[in-house]
């Protein structure tokens, strides 16, 4: 099985909705490199005051549960990984016809791209057998981990699951 450093820093609570299959896209400004990549989790955002605020009402809850990872002094759980199935790219002002296949509200992901075209990542995620903890170095788009993890876990959700929403992804106009 392969082993990888490469992660992405990303939201726990979208980390945890990839995990738990209530999510299968992140929205980017950017393409990727990389085939897959740890999905790495942030704590910086979970301090706003209006971080609720960027979410969809029928999942703050969920979202509240979520906020934070375990670990601390810059060492978090880590226990996802993800494989790039496709990149799509849509107008930003197309964007609101994916809202049900992520937890953000339309104005936080027009917010964020502002008036760049949006990069749909469609994403199959997998559980890691064996979560680690972990540190991270800096980096923008992507970062590394200080150990290697081997990509070794099972996918959140059934290939027909996924089949199923990739195609619905695919479709959106």
């Amino acid at each position: 099985m392969a082993e990888i450093t490469k992660c992405i820093n990303e939201w726990n609570a979208t980390i945890e909705a990839l995990g738990q299959g209530k999510q299968t896209i992140l929205i980017r400004k950017y393409g990727t490199t990389l085939n897959e990549f740890l999905l790495y989790p942030t704590i910086s955002y979970a301090n706003k005051e209006d971080i609720l605020d960027s979410f969809q009402d029928d999942c703050k809850n969920f979202v509240k549960d979520n906020l934070l990872p375990a670990g601390d002094n810059r060492t978090y759980e880590v226990k996802y990984y993800a494989t790039v199935e496709d990149v799509i790219d849509k107008s930003s002002t197309r964007i609101g016809a994916f809202n049900k296949f992520h937890i953000w509200t339309r104005d936080h992901v027009k917010d964020y791209l502002g008036r760049k075209e949006a990069k749909i990542w469609i994403l199959r995620v997998y559980k890691l057998d064996e979560p680690k903890m972990l540190k991270r170095s800096n980096g923008m788009l992507y970062a590394n981990v200080d150990k290697p993890v081997k990509l070794e876990g099972k996918s959140v959700i059934s290939n027909a699951e996924f089949d199923k929403l990739k195609e619905e992804i695919l479709n959106t106009k």
